[in-house]
């Protein structure tokens, strides 16, 4: 039932050049991704923030290592990117004229991408599941390790994140596409045993303490009839 902070690697040179990297090696930050990855880290400091991991994945450990350089992150596999397969490394802009880009807008939970001898696949659904199931178990190590209130970080990138926030709002695979997630931004999300409870999506300035803060009048997987007092 501990507290973590989901943030979305910094802008990339595969964000850069349009293309959809995936599980492709030497992708790491820009200029630009190391100002978002250090704006992270001043929002951070007045945390303090019991545990780091990382999808395995060089933009993701460049971003870990900027906004946490005081604290050594784990690499695990369950928040890494979505299994592309052929679609690795594919330009944005032609994935967009294949039939299965309006499978993903419209029902995401069919998607499947098609498979690769260089790439692993997997549809949006098995991505899903991969990251939520990854993310409660983390948190499980975290609360077991630091307690019920501790405040743990997971670097990872945007359909992972998307993932997380639509099973908190109780939307699923399916509604995977309603939500946005930017480079460099932090997403808050409590994880409870009975759900996870959104507490900030997409935040890429303002302070973080607020969002941390566990409920002292409810259980923490509730939330207050009428809307919480501030």
């Amino acid at each position: 039932m501990a507290i973590v902070l989901l943030i979305r690697h910094g802008h990339s040179s595969a964000n850069a050049a349009g293309v959809l990297a995936g599980w492709t090696e030497g992708v790491g930050l820009t200029d630009t991704g190391r100002t978002q990855a250090e704006r992270v880290a001043a929002r951070l400091a007045p945390l303090d923030v019991a545990r780091a991991f990382s999808s395995p994945l060089q933009r993701c450990r460049e971003t870990v290592a900027l906004a946490l350089p005081g604290l050594e992150a784990s690499t695990d596999d369950r928040i890494g990117e979505c299994h592309y397969g052929a679609w690795t490394g594919r330009p944005l802009s032609e994935a967009a004229k294949d039939p299965l880009w309006r499978t993903i807008q419209d029902d995401p939970a069919a998607a499947v991408f098609p498979p690769s001898e260089q790439y692993a696949a997997e549809s949006l659904g098995e991505m899903a599941a991969r990251v939520v199931g990854g993310v409660r178990a983390l948190d499980a190590q975290v609360e077991e390790e630091h307690g019920k209130s501790a405040v743990w970080v997971a670097v990872s990138h945007g359909d992972p994140i998307k993932a997380v926030v639509a099973e908190a709002v109780g939307a699923g695979v399916a509604g995977l596409q309603r939500v946005r997630v930017d480079p460099g931004t932090v997403t808050a999300v409590h994880v409870t045993s009975t759900r996870m409870v959104l507490l900030a999506s997409n935040t890429a300035e303002g302070e973080l303490a607020p969002l941390v803060a566990t409920p002292k009048d409810h259980a923490p997987g509730d939330s207050t009839v009428g809307g919480a007092a501030g």
